[in-house]
């Protein structure tokens, strides 16, 4: 009998991506003879992962079916995490409702990075008179995903984020990775250039100190060992973070939704008519993440 195979359906953002190969970590643990195909939105994510016996980009899968399914004995998992009904209740972890998905042992699984030597070396810094801090308050796809430069739902809010620039260069050389669409910050360095993924995540391993909103940037220092500060908004730590980082939750309780709210409490875009705080400022204690990283 040939070696059984396994088929695995990647779809949404970077940081999805990175969560994913935790959750295939584990899947290899409990069968490690299965060749494991993934088909996914952000490929770059999974090369040079040893799970991953062979990648595909999102609508482009030539000679799949004869491949991978035609008389193969292959599991195949396309269901959808966000869909299931314990990621819906915000009682699982994301890599956790995976693992239920895929029917193996859920191990606190952490995601997995892989960087060769020359995106290593893509993402380096010239030699600076501070040590580094890497700060992305700000996250989401595109400007042609996301018309607003500032989503309540996920970003710190920009007042706020300068404060915390302007903190942390007492000490640091601050940059701040973004979009080209998201706020201006004074006092730092700007890096919104459209670059390999990886050329982002490497420089995440000259830094000696980050910070981070929800995004994809916090996913990729949990799979490169690197603990960071992480602020959350509307999102939740335990479902869509990692114990491994300190997590900054918001001081008050706004989980209730609004009269757009199906099966979520709020959409990660953060549409403006559904804010349901006051003062944004008051949400988190930004002081208390200030000061652990001048601490250290």
């Amino acid at each position: 009998m040939s070696k059984k195979l396994a088929v695995f359906e990647v779809q949404g953002g970077i940081g999805k991506h990175i969560a994913f190969t935790g959750a295939l970590d584990a899947y290899k643990k409990a069968h490690p003879d299965h060749k494991c195909i993934v088909v996914c939105a952000w490929p770059e994510i999974m090369l040079g992962n040893s799970d991953v016996d062979r990648v595909y980009p999102l609508g482009n899968t030539p000679y799949f079916y004869q491949d991978f399914i035609y008389k193969q004995n292959t599991d195949i998992f396309i269901q959808e995490p966000y869909r299931q009904k314990n990621h819906i209740l915000k009682k699982t972890n994301l890599r956790e409702t995976w693992c239920d998905m895929f029917g193996v042992p859920y191990e606190g699984n952490m995601p997995k990075v892989f960087l060769n030597s020359a995106e290593m070396e893509s993402g380096r810094f010239p030699p600076l008179n501070k040590p580094i801090l890497i700060f992305q308050p700000f996250g989401g796809p595109e400007q042609k995903d996301q018309l607003l430069s500032y989503s309540w739902m996920r970003d710190i809010y920009p007042p706020i984020a300068q404060e915390m620039v302007d903190a942390f260069t007492q000490k640091y050389h601050v940059v701040y990775i973004c979009y080209s669409h998201h706020p201006q910050l004074q006092n730092c360095q700007r890096f919104d250039q459209i670059v390999p993924k990886k050329t982002l995540f490497s420089m995440l391993l000259q830094s000696q100190q980050r910070v981070f909103c929800d995004s994809s940037m916090q996913h990729a220092a949990a799979a490169l060992k690197l603990p960071s500060q992480v602020a959350w908004i509307g999102t939740q730590a335990k479902v869509f973070g990692y114990d491994f980082h300190t997590n900054f939750e918001p001081l008050i309780n706004f989980g209730k939704g609004s009269i757009d709210s199906y099966l979520y409490d709020y959409n990660f875009h953060g549409a403006p008519h559904e804010c349901p705080f006051d003062d944004p400022g008051k949400l988190l204690d930004y002081n208390k993440i200030v000061e652990n990283v001048l601490s250290t």
